[in-house]
């Protein structure tokens, strides 16, 4: 069992919205791996950073993917810092994956000013550009599609990866 799709990218670029349309669109289940950690420790993923730290997060955050991606066959939305990990990558590995790319600006007004986002603490701006200049070349190497969000609506961007994924 494989997800239908997996969607990847930075915070911002709208994976829980977007994965929700779909499965609402294709009559499938949705999970994100973000609310399966939530779930499981039973804390919120600030408070997971703040008081355990960035890696004890990410071993959890491999974790909830693994799982997910071995049970479930619906849409899977991932955190947007998931693919940092090469296991978690290998484990997408003939899974259609879709990379929701999000140009800075847009970025920036869908996140605001970062609360409940430990990643950004300081100058929002600069380090949601350090996270893009980042990651952006990992989300493209697992990527099977990339789709762009600037200036689409969540309903443009669903039924985008519905015309690719037909």
């Amino acid at each position: 069992m494989t997800p239908r799709v997996v969607l990847v990218g930075p915070m911002g670029a709208g994976k829980t919205t977007v994965a929700g349309l779909l499965g609402e669109a294709w009559g499938v289940a949705v999970r994100d791996t973000d609310a399966d950690i939530e779930a499981t420790t039973g804390r919120e993923i600030s408070d997971i950073f703040v008081e355990s730290g960035e890696d004890h997060f990410r071993d959890l955050e491999a974790a909830a993917v693994a799982e997910a991606v071995a049970e479930h066959d619906g849409v899977l939305a991932l955190g947007g810092g998931a693919v940092l990990r090469a296991e978690t990558r290998d484990l997408l590995s003939g899974v259609p994956v879709v990379f929701l790319r999000v140009g800075l600006s847009d970025a920036v007004k869908r996140v605001g000013l970062g609360t409940g986002r430990p990643l950004l603490l300081g100058n929002v701006r600069a380090r949601i550009k350090a996270l893009l200049d980042e990651r952006t070349p990992v989300y493209e190497s697992v990527a099977t599609h990339v789709v762009d969000t600037d200036d689409r609506t969540p309903d443009e961007v669903a039924a985008r990866i519905r015309e690719l994924l037909a």
